[in-house]
Order: structure tokens, then sequence, then C-alpha cells
């Protein structure tokens, strides 16, 4: 027996159970006609006058397959499923969320401000590559320092491997690592350890394999605009509100029945929206409120460089925490490896830049930039440091080399060891990749599990993506780019945790690092005022002003050779009065396979050595500083 709207659900969309069943609803203009068929059994569903069709059965139950047939012919999965066990293509599955028994009632969530991130992609994070394998190695994260996992998409996808930006089933977290209550065990672990969990979610495209959305309504999608991998999305034209309505309830759905502490918006240039209220002001509200009490955060990627993003709505934005940095991976990578081809050719990898990046965040902020022949960005004065998450490597910027090489694969030890000092006690909010705290060996390649003529497509578009860079434009380097759709690249691309001892020093390093970060109180300090001052050609000094007077830290990072100041007329590098600088840490400790660090600042005035980084303190005692 079905009857309409005899429950009250939580969301507007989707499979709901209640002790007597189960209510479906799914928004479908488009139909005049929808069934819900549980088990083999069709069911009417009732048309509502705002396009979505509902009721109630009361012979379902959780784990019930079920799908939706339209104008009594074709049937496909519901739009907001909460679980595809067989994929994209196959019946949803009812799920109830109450069934899992949370650990975490003490756990107050996560603000953005003072965290540490890991890139996580939970498909070759271990070599499982599941929910379960990847819990067991969250106290070793925590142990290194992290404190929040940023996991890469897990909205549901066609096949046995991808990144996940080819989502096609929002609320349903892929079948492949394993089932909702595999990932929330996962948070629940990282919240017992200490680590809050945020999801990179895609709400600029639907991916092309296992996408249904038009069966259900054309009005998913906007001609309006153009986007860059396929149909734009409609969340401002005619009949965009059950577009609307699916991504606001998604960003609620994560907060409430995963208890995420927040999200990671991918590519938000390509969210197009003229409404009154933006749609990534409206999921940010949204998710802020299921999250009650509960602190969240919530990051953009931008493209375009916008901070309105990251305003608060008061001020014209969006309500956003924070924004994703290239442009100081940019910098940094010129810096260490010398090579500037395509969307690196307007970066200098100089100190003042590097500088410039520590202290303001974005490079460009309304600047021409020459390679894409246009302005770039907007002015971001008033953002914070720690509004901007900085890092070396991330998963699109490590594929898109021509071997998927890691950064310390492309540069020396040394220099390494100093840009990952810079990265981690500067005042950015610092990420790192996974693998990265132990220069893991294994690439991370662009890989997707498809069939058809999209194999053919995704070979000739890596191809015609790569061919931006010059010297990997050449057919000599042709033979040695991964093949995305081979499962062998998949595979080479998963953690091999041995390394973390094989790779003991550098291991060790990132560890130091993250616990000067966390106990020093000055370095990596949220709220320090930073200046900075050029050295020389390739050195740079950063002070950080501590909160007490005289309290002050230096970190000096030489990317060239050994430089002595026989004078030294920068006043950054003036001791506290009645003070001198002593050595506080240094990236040429022999712990971390250095040669030493002599004596920087003696009478022959200031030796930094050559590819390195050093941290200074003021001397607990001094008797000599007159001289």
């Amino acid at each position: 027996m079905v009857v309409g709207q005899v429950m009250k659900r939580r969301y507007p969309i989707g499979a709901e159970l209640s002790a007597d069943g189960v209510h479906f609803r799914v928004w479908a203009p488009r139909r005049k006609h929808v069934d819900v068929v549980v088990l083999e059994t069709a069911w009417p569903l009732q048309r509502e006058a705002s396009g979505h069709f509902s009721g109630f059965v009361a012979a379902a139950k959780a784990g019930d397959l079920y799908r939706f047939r339209l104008d009594g012919g074709a049937m496909f999965p519901d739009p907001a499923s909460r679980f595809q066990p067989q994929g994209p293509h196959g019946p949803s599955q009812v799920v109830d969320p109450a069934r899992f028994e949370w650990t975490d009632s003490y756990w107050q969530g996560a603000a953005l401000e003072g965290q540490v991130i890991y890139e996580m992609h939970i498909g070759t994070f271990t070599r499982e590559g599941t929910w379960e394998a990847a819990r067991r190695e969250l106290p070793e994260l925590a142990a290194v320092g992290i404190t929040v996992v940023e996991i890469m998409p897990v909205a549901d996808f066609p096949g046995r491997f991808g990144w996940g930006y080819d989502g096609v089933g929002w609320f349903a977290p892929v079948a492949i690592y394993g089932g909702p209550d595999d990932f929330r065990r996962f948070v629940d672990d990282a919240h017992r350890v200490g680590i809050g969990v945020i999801l990179d979610v895609v709400y600029n495209h639907i991916g092309p394999d296992g996408n249904y959305l038009h069966e259900f309504s054309h009005d998913y999608f906007s001609a309006r605009h153009e986007n860059e991998w396929g149909e734009a999305l409609n969340f401002d034209g005619e009949n965009s509100a059950g577009l609307r309505e699916l991504a606001i309830t998604n960003a609620a759905y994560w907060a409430q029945e995963y208890r995420l502490d927040g999200l990671r918006l991918d590519a938000t240039q390509q969210i197009f929206d003229s409404s009154p209220e933006h749609i990534i002001a409206a999921l940010a509200k949204s998710m802020r409120i299921a999250a009650g009490g509960r602190k969240v955060f919530i990051l953009a990627e931008n493209e375009s460089q916008l901070p309105m993003l990251a305003r608060a709505p008061a001020r014209g934005g969006y309500g956003l925490d924070g924004l994703w940095n290239d442009d100081y991976h940019h910098t940094s990578r010129v810096a260490v490896t010398g090579r500037k081809e395509a969307y690196y050719t307007d970066y200098s990898g100089k100190p003042q830049e590097l500088i410039s990046a520590v202290k303001y965040g974005y490079l460009y902020q309304g600047q021409r930039y020459r390679w894409q022949a246009k302005r770039r960005g907007a002015p971001a004065w008033d953002m914070e440091p720690w509004q901007f998450v900085t890092y070396m490597d991330n998963h699109d910027q490590i594929a898109n080399s021509g071997r998927c090489e890691r950064m310390h694969q492309l540069t020396s030890p040394g220099r390494l060891k100093a840009v990952t000092a810079l990265l981690l006690l500067g005042p950015g909010t610092p990420m790192l990749f996974q693998g990265q705290e132990f220069a893991a060996s294994s690439p991370f390649c662009f890989f997707a599990d498809h069939t058809g003529e999209l194999p053919k497509l995704i070979r000739e578009g890596r191809i015609q993506f790569l061919a931006q860079f010059p010297s990997l434009a050449q057919a000599n380097m042709r033979p040695h780019f991964a093949d995305p759709i081979d499962p062998a690249t998949f595979e080479r691309c998963k953690l091999d945790f041995t390394e973390r001892a094989k790779h003991a020093p550098i291991y060790r390093l990132h560890k130091d690092l993250l616990r000067l970060r966390r106990e020093d109180g000055v370095l990596g300090a949220r709220r320090a005022r930073v200046e900075g001052a050029v050295l020389a050609e390739e050195a740079f000094v950063l002070r950080f002003f501590g909160a007490q007077a005289g309290d002050d830290r230096l970190l000096l990072v030489n990317l060239g050779a050994d430089l002595n100041l026989a004078s030294a007329p920068e006043p950054l590098l003036a001791p506290p009065e009645g003070k001198l600088w002593e050595l506080l840490w240094s990236s040429e400790d022999p712990l971390y396979g250095g040669g030493g660090t002599a004596p920087l600042d003696g009478p022959d005035n200031w030796r930094i050595p050559g590819q390195a980084a050093v941290a200074m303190r003021q001397a607990e005692q001094d008797q000599s500083w007159q001289s």
C-alpha cells in the first residue's frame, strides 16, 4: 500500500526509513507517472505540484534494492540514492543511517584555523584500497601531526578505479571502497584519534557514465553556460529548483549522516549561478545548520582566485572558510625545479615571490596573467594567511607532470627539505598529499575505468592537456605517459608503507616540523605578524614576531649556494634587544641526512648554508651581545 506524504522527512528527496516502512520522493517534472520498484514489485507514487513524486511503501525495509520506473518504461536508480551496491547502473539500496553506533559524542568538529590537512585517495592510500584499510592507518597519521584528512571524491562512479571527479551519485559513497557504515567507521575512528574528515565534492558537473538525471528532468542541466567537462549544471535558469535542492540537501547530508567536518568544493569557477543567493553560499549555510553545534569548514578550489568566496555574506561573500592556493604551489615548484612551462610561465620562483605568497596568499590579485591573456584574481588584503591552503603537491599537479612524479623526485634533497620547512612552518594552512611525508616513490597518475568510446577520449584528452607543456608535446615523450585506462597505472599509484622506514630521515623531518609548528607558539602561529626580506638571489629571511616583545623567530631559507653576508644591513636579521640568535631547527640536521649546521651569526657575520632552511630563536642568556 502506498500513501503520499505520511511521514516527516529529514530530507526532501531520497528513500527515508521509518519503523513502518520507507518513504520515497524524487523530483521528476519531465514525467507523468513514476513507480518505485522494490524487490520487483512496483508501487505507484503520487505526483506533486512541484514536480516531485512521493509515496510510502510499508513493505519496504533497510537493505532492499529499488529503482524508479518512469512513465511505465525503463527503470533508473534514485538520483539521491544513499548507496549503489552494484555501481551507478544498478539498483539503489535503502540505507538505515541510524544503524551505525557512533562513539564520537565528545567531538566538537573542526574549524580551519590551526589545521594540518592531508589529501587522501582511498583507492590508492593502501594496498587494499578500502575504508577499513585506511582506517587502520589513522593513528599513524595523527602521530605525524595530521589534524584533518581531505578525502578525494567518493560520490558513486563507474568502474573498478578512478579519481572520483566523474561521480554521478552525489549521495552514494562508491561501493568499491566499502559500504556506508565503513565510511562512517572511518570518520568515527578519525575523530577518536583527533583527526577531522572533510570530503572533496564536485558540484560543477556530472560524470558522463551512469548519469541518468536527464531521464528525470532536462532542467538539471543548462545550455546557457559552457562547462569544461560536459554539460553545465542549471543552478540559475528556469526550473533550477530541483538541482539546487539536490546540492543543498547533499551538503547537509554529509554533515548529518556521516558527521563530516567540512567540504572541499572542486573547481568552483565552473559553478555558474546568477541567483540572488549563490548556490555555493546556500549549500555552505545548509551544511552549517545541519552540523548543529559542531564546527565545520568549507574550502574552495577557484582557478579565478576570487577571495569573495571566503568572505562573510554580510560583506558580500559566499561564507566559505578558505581557498586552495595554486599560486603558492606554482612559485614553489619553479623555485626548486627551475621549470616554468605552461601555467608556470608567469612565476619566477624568486625569494620575493615566496615571501609574498607566505604573507598575502594569492600572488595574482588582479594583475594581468600572460598565460591566460587576462587579469587574474582580486584583492585579498583582508584575508588571514590561514585562510589559504598551501601545498607543494596535490593530486592534479603530480598527475600533470610527464611521469606523474612528486616534487621530491624533481628537485634536490636540500631544496626539498628547505621548501618543506617553509610550507610547514609558514602561517598558511599546510596540506600534504598522501605519501609526501615519507617521500613516497609511487607516482600519482590520472586513472579511470571506463568502457565504450570513453577510453579513447580520455587517452586523447590527456595527451592534449599535457601538450600545453612544450617539453611534453614532443613525440618521444608520449611512450612515457601512463595509460589512464590500464589497471596497472592504478596499481602503480598505491602507497608502500614500508617506505616510512626506508625513507626515515625525511619522515622524521616532517614529524619534527609539525611538532615544532604545534608546540613552538610562534613559528606557524596563525595570527603572528610575519615580515620577510630578500637576502640574495635564492635566499630570504622570514621573521615571525611573537606575542611577547622579543619572543621572535627567524626562518632562513636558502635554495642556492652557501651564502656569506659579510655585511647585513637588514633589520629583520637583528636579534631582540639584549640577545643573540641561537639555532632552533635545521634541515641540515644529521637526523634528516644533512651534513650539520655551523653557527650562522658569528665573527664573520652571517653564514647561511646552501640548499637549506634554518629556524632560530633568541638565546635565553647572552653575555656578549654587544660584542
